[in-house]
């Protein structure tokens, strides 16, 4: 559904007429693909993996960035200035016109935060808005019902994403030991809407992070937006511990898509991978909660068989090749390649031996 259209039913959804206010296809999701880049160069790796998905859909709009300002610790506790230096960089490229960049902040007070990140200073530079959402006015929120999710008193939804003309989203790669087990795209949703009711006063975030359901309720967040970019900075990661510090591990790679689920569940393989806690650990992918439950919402794809990466070149081909016992992938050469077929990984070997002749 189309921000267009969001705006156009959002009055049915504050009325607890539609789930969490977005009408979702009941047709099965077709294949999406995730970029995959391995490099040292983050603003290179930024680059290439947008570019592979072959997608501009912020050319001429004003867009809205969500980060991961949940704290002032640095990458991968938060968002690393040089990424959204170079998300920006890139998406002015590719013609948006205008940027804002808005959160709100889990540990801690959101403007000390961005002002501990000199978010205020880049914006002044760069020439982007920074937006604190803890200080919106009570009409800057929507309240939603979310009918027939686990939020039991609905959700306040700030109206600058309602009516932006394009969201993007960027979230880093690591573990959450408060009950979320992982934060990636759709936990990254969470600085998105209230902390407190404008209305009473009441604290969600009390209310979700003491929930039974709090990983149900985390996707169902998600509900209330749709991004037209994600990228996940895998430069870092916290393979236990998390959000604000943790054990580190340096996988080294940018990911990029439109589908959550199927950043996440990319991303969760990629923590396996490297060695992670018994909670992610545990079960397929798929059977994530977070995951789970987004697939139950329609939200993205419904099986990893729908996730097809694409690569630009060797080194990230071998990287993403260690994913497929954890999930079942498909691998499309991207434009460093002559190989532009869909492949199983097992046939990269043939492609590029009839290349290098």
């Amino acid at each position: 559904m189309n921000r267009r259209d969001f705006l156009k039913f959002s009055a049915l959804a504050g009325a607890g007429l539609l789930v969490g206010g977005v009408v979702r296809s009941t047709q099965p999701q077709r294949k999406t693909v995730v970029s995959l880049v391995k490099s040292e160069d983050r603003t290179e790796a930024i680059s290439k993996a947008i570019d592979l998905l072959g997608i501009n859909p912020m050319k001429g709009k004003g867009v809205v960035i969500k980060p991961n300002f949940n704290s002032a610790h640095p990458f991968p506790g938060s968002t690393h200035n040089d990424t959204l230096r170079a998300l920006i960089e890139k998406l002015s490229d590719m013609g948006a016109n205008s940027f804002k960049v808005a959160d709100r902040s889990g540990m801690g007070n959101t403007r000390a935060v961005m002002q501990q990140k000199g978010i205020f200073d880049m914006a002044e530079e760069m020439g982007f808005e920074p937006i604190v959402l803890d200080e919106l006015p009570k009409e800057g929120w929507k309240h939603f019902e979310m009918k027939d999710t686990h939020w039991r008193r609905g959700l306040f939804f700030p109206k600058l994403f309602l009516e932006a003309e394009s969201i993007v989203q960027t979230c880093c790669l690591k573990t959450h030991r408060f009950g979320g087990h992982f934060t990636l795209s759709l936990k990254n949703s969470v600085g998105m809407v209230a902390k407190f009711s404008p209305i009473d006063n009441y604290n969600f975030m009390n209310e979700l992070h003491s929930s039974p359901h709090m990983r149900l309720m985390i996707a169902e967040i998600n509900l209330l937006y749709e991004p037209d970019l994600i990228v996940l900075d895998g430069m870092k990661a916290f393979v236990t511990g998390g959000p604000e510090a943790g054990k580190g591990a340096n996988p080294g790679v940018m990911i990029a898509g439109t589908d959550r689920v199927a950043v996440d569940a990319v991303g969760v393989a990629i923590l396996r991978f490297l060695g992670t806690t018994p909670e992610v650990s545990a079960g397929e992918v798929f059977d994530q909660e977070q995951i789970r439950r987004a697939v139950e919402l329609n939200l993205g794809v419904d099986s990893p068989e729908k996730i097809e990466i694409i690569v630009p070149d060797d080194e990230s081909a071998k990287f993403a090749s260690k994913l497929k016992p954890i999930l079942r992938l498909s691998v499309r050469v991207g434009a460093d390649s002559k190989g532009r077929k869909e492949t199983m990984w097992g046939e990269i070997k043939k492609i590029r031996e009839v290349e290098n002749g």
